[in-house]
């Protein structure tokens, strides 16, 4: 008999257990079509990596509003390395890369071993090289002791197009 009456309670546990997280379920609201990709703020890093960074820190400007931020870094001690990740509207992958670490280094890890084509292209006035690997194509520019890295899955087009709106960060205004 006291075995049947275990058995029951467990039951009656489950079920008081499973009505709870139904009503539980019912009632937190949750919307399947909602984007799982949440923006970042990067302003509050953009201004420590340029109080901190030996280079003018470059961060995008007149992107459009569906170029998505998703992640920022700033780390001192990794060559002064900058970080900045968006997606494009068609959700690929593009990084802003600086870094005043050796460059052909740094450029291989940035890019997950792309290599350069020889190739340039005019961007902005300026000669960026290209460069393509297995999983991140890159446009790569070289001046005064830092790299800058515009890489990620996106196209060709949508790289330079990061990198012509990259401008140089605005310095904080003391209060």
């Amino acid at each position: 008999m006291r075995g049947k009456q275990t058995v029951r309670g467990m039951f009656q546990s489950m079920a008081v257990i499973c009505a709870a997280a139904g009503v539980i379920y019912l009632f937190i609201p949750h919307d399947e079509k909602a984007d799982p990709i949440k923006a970042v703020d990067y302003r509050v890093e953009l201004v420590t990596a340029q109080r901190a960074a030996p280079y003018p820190v470059l961060a995008p400007e007149g992107l459009a509003d569906d170029w998505k931020p998703t992640s920022v870094a700033y780390d001192r001690e990794e060559g002064d390395a900058w970080h900045l990740g968006f997606l494009t509207p068609d959700r690929q992958y593009v990084a802003v890369e600086q870094s005043t670490a050796a460059s052909r280094k740094y450029i291989s890890e940035v890019t997950h071993e792309a290599r350069d084509t020889g190739r340039t292209r005019q961007v902005a006035g300026r000669a960026w090289q290209l460069w393509e690997g297995p999983k991140y194509d890159a446009l790569v520019l070289r001046d005064k002791g830092v790299t800058t890295v515009v890489t990620g899955t996106a196209t060709e087009e949508q790289l330079a197009r990061m990198a012509e709106a990259l401008r140089p960060a605005k310095k904080a205004q003391p209060a």
